[in-house]
C-alpha cells in the first residue's frame, strides 16, 4: 500500500484476498495449492472461521469460568488470573 495514499489498488486487494484464503483452514491446500477460491468464497469462510473462533473462546471462556468457581482460590488470585487471561 501506498504511504501517501489510503486506497488501494484492486491487484493489493486480491493479494491481500489470496494470503487470507492461506490461513484458512478449509481452503489452505498447502504451499502448492491452486489459488482456485473466489473471493467471495475466501470471504464467506473468513467470516464463519472467525465466528467459530469466537464460539470457541467463549466456550473455552465459560469452562474456564466454571473451573475457577469450583477451586479454592482467593477472590484476588481469581481476578489476577481472570485479567492475566483477559490480555
Amino acid at each position: 500500500m501506498s504511504g501517501a495514499s489510503n486506497k488501494i489498488t484492486d491487484d493489493e486487494l486480491n493479494a491481500l484476498i489470496l494470503r487470507l484464503g492461506t490461513l484458512l483452514p478449509q481452503l489452505n491446500h498447502g504451499r502448492h495449492g491452486r489459488a482456485s477460491s473466489s473471493t467471495t468464497k475466501i470471504l464467506k469462510e473468513t467470516c464463519s472461521y472467525v465466528r467459530r473462533l469466537q464460539k470457541e473462546v467463549d466456550d473455552l471462556s465459560e469452562r474456564l469460568s466454571q473451573c475457577l468457581d469450583s477451586m479454592d482460590i482467593s477472590s484476588s488470585d481469581a481476578e489476577f488470573l481472570t485479567n492475566l487471561l483477559q490480555q
